[in-house]
């Protein structure tokens, strides 16, 4: 039995019946393995620099300096510790007017560090890296090479933090613990922690991460955790976080199983695309094997042989399409590793043979799911069929055939999302955009019937005629390519038109440089200055590091809320600040600004609704030890899009008596005082400078990096939705050329029904097309009303561009799929008829 498939495999094969079905199969599986080569081997990386990503074996990371009852303890215990102090702040070069700042993020390290990797330095760009388990000297740093790039200097120049002026020994190429090569907005600066005092950059209400490193035997470091995680948990301390070998950077990890949801989510929309496309082909190659089957069946194979036959052929060509689909998958996980090349390091492990595992799995799913019911229809087809071929097909049950398809599909839905509620969700998602578009394009149809004497040329006659005459095989090409075509429009033209609206929505005024870390004593100087260089009457507020502990008396940690915003607001500080007025930029939407005659809050609408606070509840802040509660008063809304200097909660002046502050200030620097910011940093070194601009800038290429990946995956997207409407002309093409041959033995030239077919596919890739295009336009509306509030313009050239590349599509999948019907001679298709 088995020797007999084969051999029918290989007679289907030779007659093409089985090559769309392998292609259709190859695509679904390459979209899914694609994604899964790629976060395998991330989280790979992950495992194996598990030790170097934390650069110890247990890390504590704190807002404030370590207990050092904590150090005391870990060193009774016999661990190795390490000291690593990290916080934003400016570099500067040169000298008088020549000189430039640059914003780096300065790590201070203690002379033991990394506990675990090794550091790798270079004296130039491109040239062989050495590893060292040294720091920085005393009186050097180690730079990134963007720092040299951005100050324009080389190794052995002078740059000053602060205080202090360092030479710049070596460029810094490996730092084990810095994120494995994701994205870091500011450069790197390191120097040595014992250099870190002479620099007077940590003040008062500096924004500073103090990390203790610890290593040693596992069961030591596993008791010594035990024992900091009991400590926590009786004191109620806040703002520390632990990281340890088993958690191994969660941020990394959070980010990475997001990024695999969504890239999976995207790949399965092209594998649900394709699966369409292969229940087609099975139906197809179904009806073109009705007369084989009764032949079998009187040449006394019994019903489960036959069954058995093409069960066993359908097997290999899935086996053989989903193994190449895994290797596809696998060449085009390297595109993914190229787009997203600044945030993953370069040097990861070669993958498992997990993923390909798992696409060959995803490729046998989707052909028991979506070919299967067809194909077993073929056991039904009786004996006299061999003479009496007028018998109407088996029926495939609609019921299994649809149920088994969408049990299938909304399984491998929850496997990829790996969360149910995500996974039903997007279920929904899906099924609800296919029925929506649907439901147009048979409206669309049936409208349709008005337009056939809109023109008396008889093509356009024909065109109406064949489209309504297959209405269903006509509504599936449309609606899979609209979905193809939607994606990718979403990602280029929408995706310009929200970066475009979003600038619009900019104030023309608004600052594009933010100082923070203003001293009391700096800010009659820094004001003046301001005023010099043209920002008339600049803002300047105080700024106040606080953390919320109690609300209405009773103590809130991460574990008192559901959602994961609120529980990153309680677990961060707050920036508070203090004022007499109501700030630019913010209105008063419910209670009164205060009186300032005893302790007031003031809180942001957004921060109020994501903590269930309202006006009335009392708020308690440990600001530095210092102990303030106040109630609610009033609520403001902030136009967050005006880049002003905004807070979350502004207490009362006289609550806010004795709380150390430092200033910030906002404002719009005139190009004709671009050195501004140099000079102040050289006049100030403690300030720290921020350029909007060039931060919108690196957010803007980290997006472009991104999209290019997701565009990457939307391309299969796309090639899906073009193998539903080649997969649905063929399934039409026995029946168009009976059709043909007809009409041209009536009458009808062979030019009217070339110039029929081309309206068809006009009609139906300028449809697909619009709806992609409406779906896009409506998402970017949605997203710009909802999430980004700024107004939407919507642009006509989205249309014009979806309806042009909807029709081009289906004119070239046309092309491909009815080339020979009209070049049959009638005479020849009414015989066989």
């Amino acid at each position: 039995m088995i020797l007999q498939s084969l051999r029918m495999t290989q007679r289907d094969w030779r007659a093409g019946e089985l090559r769309f079905l392998l292609v259709a199969l190859i695509v679904a599986v390459a979209a899914l393995s694609s994604v899964g080569f790629f976060v395998d081997r991330m989280r790979a990386g992950l495992a194996r620099d598990a030790h170097q990503l934390l650069g110890a074996d247990l890390l504590i990371g704190a807002d404030q300096p370590v207990n050092p009852n904590w150090r005391a303890e870990a060193q009774r215990r016999g661990l190795t510790i390490a000291d690593t102090v990290v916080f934003p702040s400016m570099a500067l070069s040169g000298e008088g007017d020549d000189s430039k700042s640059q914003l780096a993020s300065l790590k201070a390290v203690s002379a033991a560090y990394p506990l675990r990797g090794n550091l790798s330095i270079t004296d130039k760009p491109g040239t062989p890296d050495t590893i060292t388990r040294a720091v920085p000297a005393a009186g050097t740093v180690w730079v990134d090479p963007n720092i040299l790039t951005a100050l324009n200097i080389s190794v052995g120049a002078p740059l000053k933090l602060g205080d202090r002026t360092f030479t710049i020994a070596h460029i810094l190429s490996v730092e084990p613990d810095r994120g494995s090569g994701f994205v870091n907005f500011s450069p790197r600066v390191m120097l040595s922690l014992a250099d870190l005092a002479s620099t007077h950059l940590v003040q008062d209400g500096s924004r500073v991460t103090y990390r203790l490193l610890l290593a040693g035997a596992a069961p030591q470091v596993q008791a010594f955790q035990g024992w900091v995680e009991a400590e926590i948990a009786r004191d109620n301390v806040k703002g520390v976080r632990i990281e340890s070998l088993e958690t191994g950077r969660p941020e990394m990890r959070a980010t990475l199983d997001r990024a695999q949801q969504f890239l999976s989510l995207v790949g399965l929309l092209s594998a649900m695309l394709a699966a369409v496309a292969v229940a087609m082909a099975a139906r197809r190659f179904m009806l073109r094997h009705l007369d084989a089957c009764a032949m079998l069946r009187c040449l006394g194979l019994t019903q489960n042989q036959v069954t058995q036959l093409y069960l066993y052929e359908f097997l290999m060509i899935g086996l053989i399409g989903s193994v190449l689909g895994a290797l596809v998958g696998f060449g085009a996980h390297f595109v993914l590793l190229e787009t997203l090349g600044k945030f993953v390091a370069h040097d990861l492990p070669p993958p498992s043979v997990i993923p390909g595992l798992q696409g060959i799995v995803t490729g046998l799913l989707l052909l028991v799911g979506f070919a299967l019911p067809p194909i077993l229809q073929l056991r039904n087809v009786p004996h006299n069929r061999v003479i009496r071929r007028e018998q109407d097909p088996p029926q495939v049950a609609v019921v299994a055939t649809y149920g088994l398809g969408t049990l299938t599909f909304i399984g491998l839905l929850l496997w990829q999302a790996g969360d149910v509620k995500l996974g039903l969700l997007t279920a929904l998602g899906f099924l609800g955009c296919f029925a929506m578009f649907g439901l147009i394009s048979w409206l669309a149809l049936k409208s349709l019937r008005t337009a056939r004497g809109a023109f008396k040329h008889p093509s356009w006659r024909f065109a109406l005629t064949g489209l309504q005459r297959r209405p269903g095989a006509t509504i599936v090409q449309i609606v899979a390519l609209a979905l193809g075509l939607m994606a990718l429009l979403l990602l280029t033209v929408i995706r310009g038109d929200l970066i475009g609206a979003w600038r619009q929505s900019t104030p023309a005024d608004a600052p594009n440089r933010f100082v923070i870390n203003i001293q009391p004593d700096q800010l009659a100087d820094i004001n003046r200055r301001l005023v010099a260089a043209g920002i008339t009457q600049p803002n300047l507020y105080p700024m106040i590091r606080g953390r919320l502990t109690e609300i209405n008396g009773n103590v809130i940690n991460p574990e008192t809320y559901q959602e994961d915003r609120a529980k990153r607001l309680v677990e961060r500080e707050f920036n508070l600040s203090t004022m007499v007025a109501v700030p630019l930029k913010n209105e008063i939407v419910a209670g009164n600004w205060y009186k300032d005659d005893q302790p007031e809050a003031s809180v942001e609408e957004g921060l109020a609704k994501t903590l269930n606070l309202k006006l009335g509840d009392k708020l308690t802040f440990d600001i530095a030890g210092q102990t303030v509660s106040a109630p609610i008063t009033s609520l403001r809304k902030l136009e967050w899009g005006s880049m002003q200097v905004n807070f979350f909660v502004i207490l009362n002046p006289k609550a806010m008596v004795n709380t150390p502050q430092t200033w910030i200030t906002a404002f719009r620097l005139p190009p004709a005082h671009s050195n501004l910011g140099n000079q102040l940093t050289r006049d100030f070194p403690n300030l720290t400078i921020v350029d909007i601009g060039s931060i919108i800038q690196q957010l803007q290429d980290v997006v472009d990096q991104v999209v290019a990946a997701v565009e990457f995956l939307f391309l299969f997207t796309l090639a899906s939705g073009g193998l539903v409407l080649y997969a649905a002309l063929l399934s039409s093409q026995g029946e168009r050329t009976r059709e043909a041959g007809l009409l041209r033995a009536l009458g009808a030239t062979r030019t009217q029904l070339s110039h029929a077919q081309w309206i068809e596919f006009a009609l139906i890739g300028s449809l697909a097309g619009f709806l992609a295009a409406t779906g896009a336009a409506a998402t970017g509306w949605a997203l710009a009303h909802y999430v980004f509030s700024f107004t939407w313009a919507f642009s006509p050239l989205i249309w014009v561009a979806g309806m042009v590349i909807g029709a081009v599509c289906t004119f070239v999948g046309g092309w491909i799929g009815l080339r020979g019907v009209l070049s049959r001679p009638p005479l020849e298709t009414l015989r066989e008829a």
